[in-house]
């Protein structure tokens, strides 16, 4: 499944997203990832979830993005849950269609049984059609 936490800039998204990871970890029998693109927020998100800097490693497409989560993916045969926080920003899909990138989360979603939370810095109405049914918090 994939879910979007859907509003521009400075709407709150991302403390809404470590609030739901946050909470996810009591509830939570496998793990949870949180990707950022800083390390900002390490200490406002519980010890057992495991924080990721993207902005550490290469990634220059949208592609090589979801190389990197399926690398994450297949690393880890518990992992149950994965926040995005800066989801455009991560997959270098600022400005770009997200549609591709969108249904490759889905599929990846479902094939491998993690839930995949986007924090999306743009307005519900502005996704792509495939995407709108997914928006659980539109600010």
């Amino acid at each position: 499944m994939v879910q979007i936490i859907a509003g521009n800039k400075g709407k709150g998204k991302t403390k809404y997203l470590l609030d739901m990871a946050n909470t996810a970890v009591k509830e939570s029998k496998g793990s949870i990832v949180y990707l950022d693109k800083s390390a900002k927020h390490m200490y406002e998100l519980n010890n057992k979830v495991r924080l990721i800097n993207v902005n550490e490693y290469p990634i220059h497409s949208s592609e090589a993005f979801v190389g990197f989560l399926c690398g994450i993916i297949c690393q880890d045969h518990d992992l149950e849950q994965m926040y995005l926080d800066s989801f455009l920003k991560l997959a270098c899909l600022e400005g770009e269609n997200i549609e591709t990138t969108y249904k490759e989360l889905e599929s990846i979603s479902e094939k491998y049984n993690v839930t995949f939370v986007l924090s999306i810095s743009m307005d519900a109405d502005m996704l792509p059609e495939c995407a709108r049914p997914n928006v659980v918090v539109s600010l």
